[in-house]
């Protein structure tokens, strides 16, 4: 199951991309053999200041046609890192071939879009930034796929 990060936002360089560079490619490696993978990051820029919506259509047309995706939002479900390697794991097993998640801009998703996802996942009551939410979608990505794969990453 191939899966899509959708952002809005460009990253430059820094240590952000660094981390998120690293914790993808070792998802890239790990989920290969429980089914999952490659990861790709689709970043859209909203360039005319057309707010939520415009950032919404932009999000939309960079998700794969007629993908199911997970909209990251603070209004989401809390899951334990089991917990989301297991909805991972059904997701696959479903027959999913391309599976979205969106990190909308400054001022959160589009309630249309919101609505239209399949799960609305939180990392928490606290709003993190942006760059930061990428760092923590990548790595819960990658502890998902050690989950799978029987690895001792993740400690209970």
């Amino acid at each position: 199951m191939r899966l899509h990060l959708c952002v809005v936002g460009r990253l430059r360089a820094g240590p952000e991309r660094a981390l998120i560079d690293d914790y993808l490619m070792r998802f890239d490696r790990t989920g290969r053999a429980v089914g999952l993978g490659p990861a790709q990051v689709h970043e859209v820029d909203d360039r005319k200041g057309g707010g939520m919506a415009a950032e919404a259509a932009l999000l939309r047309r960079a998700l794969p046609e007629n993908a199911p995706f997970c909209a990251m939002d603070e209004r989401g479900r809390v899951l334990t890192s089991p917990e989301f390697a297991d909805w991972l794991a059904r997701m696959r097993d479903d027959g999913v071939q391309d599976l979205g998640f969106v990190i909308g801009g400054a001022d959160g998703i589009e309630p249309a879009l919101r609505d239209d996802s399949r799960m609305t996942l939180s990392f928490g009551a606290m709003v993190w930034p942006h760059m930061l939410a990428r760092v923590m979608l990548a790595e819960q990505l990658y502890r998902a796929a050690t989950i799978l794969a029987g690895s001792p990453y993740h400690r209970v």
